[in-house]
């Protein structure tokens, strides 16, 4: 059994981090919650979703890092707060999961260049992409939780890039719910201007766009170029969820490869993988994805110019946050993989 604490609880992270340990096993407490604009109020007055989870007589603190001693800290604040929390815990043999992005980067520089903040707290860290690093999170006591689209959009190809049958760019096309623009209201987030319309933003500079470049690129062989993204998201009216398609040229030695060959090889690449499904004729949905820590996956049809197009849809609070940080404590503590979070869709 383990102690828990989350920094940072009164966002859509830290309530979907209780949302899915009241249900884990192995969690002997969650002994800190913290907010300083909240502290002293009771969870409930935030999360009144949570009430009977075992939750009723847990409060938000706003308490000393030095007084935090749990087994495991999510770490569940904004970009740029993270660097200044996290060292310090982690001198403490604290494992840690960040769920920002400020540990992301093996290159600081890019971090820097793409968040526009200056880095203090540099420590080595593992991205916590399950399906690619699981041996590397097995070691580790720092794990940098990956971004909502950089799950679905690398999970989407990852198969293709490893074979080394991809031209090197790819573009990404990813739609988004609301509750990606995190709990805070803003003029971009209101009914009105949501409520049935779509809208690009960050349309050729979201930084997520680096993140998703590096990851697949670790799987390029030496021999073949590297892999160049090109990414756009979309703010769609739905709250949860993110579908993402994939754009792929194959190279011109690949053009015969069939659709079943294709599907056999993201059968093998994620035949051992829980979390992620392929369908070889169903198409994704995110009804079949929201509120679950499952990736899905599906497309493979190629047209006449040699364009394959692949899908894939998350729950961006779970697989895309929260479920995988958790997802991510199984593997570094030992547990089964899927303990707490071995849910399916809310479909409808």
């Amino acid at each position: 059994m383990v102690s828990v604490s989350i920094i940072g609880g009164t966002g859509y992270t830290g309530s979907e981090l209780l949302r899915l340990l009241a249900n884990h096993s192995k969690i002997e407490a969650i002994e800190h919650i913290t907010s300083r604009k909240e502290s002293g109020n009771s969870i409930l007055k935030i999360h009144p979703h949570l009430k009977s989870m075992g939750y009723d007589n847990l409060c938000f603190e706003d308490i000393a890092l030095d007084k935090i001693d749990s087994d495991v800290v999510f770490c569940a604040t904004p970009h740029g707060a993270s660097m200044n929390i996290v060292p310090k815990l982690h001198e403490k043999g604290i494992k840690v999961i960040d769920l920002s992005g400020d540990y992301r980067f093996e290159d600081i520089s890019m971090y820097e260049e793409w968040y526009n903040l200056k880095h203090t707290g540099k420590l080595n860290a593992v991205y916590g992409l399950p399906e690619l690093h699981r041996e590397l999170i097995k070691k580790a006591d720092l794990i940098a939780n990956p971004g909502c689209f950089p799950t679905g959009a690398i999970l989407s190809i990852a198969p293709l890039v490893e074979k080394g049958i991809i031209e090197e760019r790819v573009i990404f096309d990813s739609k988004t719910g609301v509750s990606g623009a995190g709990v805070e209201p803003s003029q971009t987030t209101h009914y009105p201007n949501v409520n049935e319309n779509i809208k690009p933003y960050k349309i050729t500079n979201h930084r997520h766009t680096p993140e998703i470049e590096k990851e697949l690129n670790k799987l390029v062989e030496v021999s073949n170029k590297p892999v160049k993204v090109s990414f756009t998201p979309h703010l769609a009216p739905f709250t949860r969820g993110i579908l993402t398609t994939a754009h792929i040229y194959l190279k011109e030695n690949s053009l015969d490869i069939t659709q079943a060959e294709i599907v056999e090889i993201y059968t093998k690449f994620y035949k051992k993988e829980h979390f992620v499904r392929v369908y070889d004729e169903e198409m994704v949905s995110l009804t079949g994805v929201r509120g679950s820590n499952f990736c899905d996956i599906a497309g493979f049809e190629i047209d006449r110019n040699g364009r394959l197009v692949m899908v894939s849809a998350i729950d961006n609070l779970v697989k895309g946050a929260s479920g995988q940080a958790i997802q991510n404590m199984n593997i570094i503590l030992g547990f089964d993989e899927k303990e707490g979070i071995n849910y399916c869709g809310l479909k409808p």
